[in-house]
């Protein structure tokens, strides 16, 4: 059974339910043994931990979860560890990825918004949905989710894969960028794409979208053919950027990412 969401808080925790304990946005793990598993509520109790906060997330394979903020000054127990969230896409069970991801989020969008941004009371969780609300004038505060494009640029034999200045190694992707106010998807994937390095796209086409916890985007992912222009990098976000060859690809993402997935669909397209 696949993870359902939900926000509506179970009576009794069960010792099997499972947590999702973040602070400064990394995971709290259990790392006895490989693969490394999600502490549960009998854990919990044994190590005698108490989250700041509570939110319930849904169900796993009909087990629930919940996530949970960690006080700062809470070191790892015997045992544990915090894993950084880009981590756990190399350590973490793939069914508890997106769960991981979605407690990132919740437990951000909690810190975040503890006021009202209109009167600058208290908020209080909604009881009949996913929401924060203020109690003095009504304003509802739902989750934030921001847009990004990702898209996959296709010339001839060759794919376009630049070098972020964000970048904390020195790997290749495709390109991505934020979705502005009155923009839709498609002007986004243009727009990001020239001014970052100078390239007109045609024939843009949607592919796929996953969320992306860091640390509450969805990626929504598009595949293009190269239309004009030569590759002028912007130097304030890319610093290098380049036509590939399924046989002379540089590092690439992991295979967890969509933009990995999005270089992987132009290798097999090479392929046939």
């Amino acid at each position: 059974m696949p993870f359902i969401s939900d926000f509506k808080l179970p009576s009794t925790v069960q010792d099997t339910a499972l947590w999702f304990l973040l602070k400064d946005q990394k995971l709290l793990v259990r790392c006895k043994k490989d693969p490394r598993l999600v502490p549960n509520s009998a854990d919990l109790a044994a190590l005698k931990l108490m989250p700041l906060h509570k939110e319930f997330l849904g169900t796993l394979d009909g087990i629930p979860c919940y996530a949970g903020e960690m006080p700062n000054e809470e070191p790892p127990s015997e045992g544990y560890a915090f894993l950084g969230l880009m981590d756990i896409f190399n350590h973490l069970e793939k069914d508890l990825i997106p769960v991981a991801g979605l407690a990132n989020q919740l437990v951000q969008w909690k810190q975040n918004h503890p006021y009202c941004g209109r009167c600058g009371s208290h908020t209080q969780s909604k009881t009949d949905e996913r929401a924060r609300i203020c109690p003095r004038c009504g304003l509802i505060n739902y989750p934030r989710l921001s847009p990004a494009v990702i898209v996959a640029v296709i010339r001839d034999q060759q794919i376009l894969l630049a070098n972020s200045l964000r970048f904390p190694t020195k790997f290749y992707s495709v390109l991505a960028g934020f979705v502005e106010p009155g923009e839709t998807l498609e002007a986004c994937v243009e727009r990001e794409v020239f001014e970052e390095v100078g390239i007109y796209l045609k024939n843009i086409r949607y592919f796929g979208s996953q969320p992306w916890p860091f640390p509450d985007s969805l990626m929504v992912a598009f595949t293009a053919q190269y239309a004009g222009g030569e590759i002028k990098t912007d130097n304030a976000e890319i610093a290098d950027a380049g036509w590939f060859s399924a046989h002379n690809l540089p590092v690439i993402p992991s295979g967890v990412s969509i933009a990995r997935h999005l270089i992987d669909w132009f290798l097999e397209g090479r392929q046939r």
